[in-house]
């Protein structure tokens, strides 16, 4: 263990806090205290996703189970989120909402899993990049849209914490497809390459046999 992997590993045990944050009564929303402190919380967790990476990266501490750890701490995080959203302020997230997103993610996975069992790997993309930060934009904005529909921040001025969650929860739904589309493209076009070089392999190998057949 290394300290990526302590901070990757904090991400992953700051899901059941976040879910006891959104869930319990503990807290109360009459001052917005439950929602600031979920929102922190899960503000916090998603920088953790950026800070372990680029410290194994810079420190050279890349291991078997950072790598590991690393995506399922950011799928476990996202659906969790989601997932307690639905529960948390229904109106905003819908259960269907919750299964487009989180099936993105596991699909995004799936396809990386094929890909490394093939020997070749599928690159973060841009797009993807973006994902993450509409991601914490959507999450954040749908929990504090659940005690304020306009934050006062300065004489007559509101900012919208209602219409800005609204906008970005569906925009997240789309950008969650488009990616997801995304990532396809990329693995269909490496795979495809691949199935040609095997054939090809298989078509040379087959007539070197049958000239060494007729040689004989």
């Amino acid at each position: 263990m290394n300290l990526p992997n302590y901070i990757t590993l904090s991400r992953i045990v700051s899901i059941p806090l976040l879910i006891w944050l959104l869930s319990s009564n503990r807290f109360s929303s009459v001052h917005g205290e439950k929602e600031l402190l979920a929102s922190a919380l899960f503000i916090a967790a998603s920088i953790t996703d950026g800070i372990d990476g680029y410290l194994a990266r810079k420190r050279g501490q890349i291991t078997t189970i950072g790598m590991l750890l690393d995506p399922l701490a950011d799928k476990l995080l996202i659906a969790a989120a989601f997932v307690t959203l639905v529960q948390f302020n229904p109106s905003m997230v819908p259960a269907w909402m919750a299964v487009v997103i989180i099936g993105r993610e596991f699909l995004v996975s799936g396809l990386r899993s094929i890909a490394a069992s093939e020997g070749f790997t599928i690159e973060a993309s841009d797009l993807g990049k973006f994902k993450m930060f509409v991601q914490i934009v959507s999450v954040v904005g749908v929990i504090l849209a659940h005690r304020w529909k306009e934050w006062p921040v300065y004489g007559n001025f509101f900012f919208p914490v209602h219409t800005i969650a609204a906008v970005s929860i569906w925009f997240m739904v789309v950008l969650s497809l488009v990616s997801a589309g995304d990532y396809f493209a990329a693995f269909w076009s490496k795979i495809d390459r691949r199935v040609v070089k095997r054939r090809r392999r298989a078509f040379v190998l087959s007539r070197r046999r049958k000239r060494d057949v007729a040689a004989t």
